[in-house]
């Protein structure tokens, strides 16, 4: 009996296996913002009361002119991405609390300059281990 229940506690145990898993918390999930280059301003909705992490940010260029889109602040320079008229240009990027700035501009000299989208980035959302469905 001794023999038979020292082998099932060797059978158990073996098949427990290592710890060579480390079960590391998914990120936030990308939050989808949108956003429309016109002609006197860049806006990006929602632009406040937002978590940290990451985003992509999908633009619509509603001018009649070629614009490259940036989006600056905190530690980031985003390297200008371009959009031709009547495009859409999505930028992914994972930001972190601070404020952040979407200026959209041109290679020819506009006579006016077009305001950027400020966005206000808070505290970090929470990580997408509970959500279901999710990649």
């Amino acid at each position: 009996m001794a023999t038979v229940g020292a082998a099932a506690a060797a059978i158990l145990i073996a098949g427990c296996g290592g710890s060579d898993f480390e079960n590391k918390a998914r990120p936030a999930v990308t939050l989808q913002l949108s956003g429309v280059i016109a002609k006197d301003q860049v806006t990006v909705s929602p632009s406040s009361n937002l978590g940290a992490g990451p985003f992509a940010i999908t633009l619509s260029n509603q001018t009649g002119e070629r614009h490259t889109v940036k989006i600056e602040g905190g530690t980031i320079t985003e390297p200008p991405q371009p959009v031709d008229p009547g495009d859409t240009v999505t930028i992914k990027r994972t930001l972190d609390p601070g404020t952040y700035e979407v200026s959209a501009g041109s290679e020819q000299a506009v006579p006016k300059e077009i305001k950027p989208a400020t966005l206000k980035i808070g505290a970090a959302r929470p990580d997408s281990n509970g959500d279901l469905m999710l990649p």
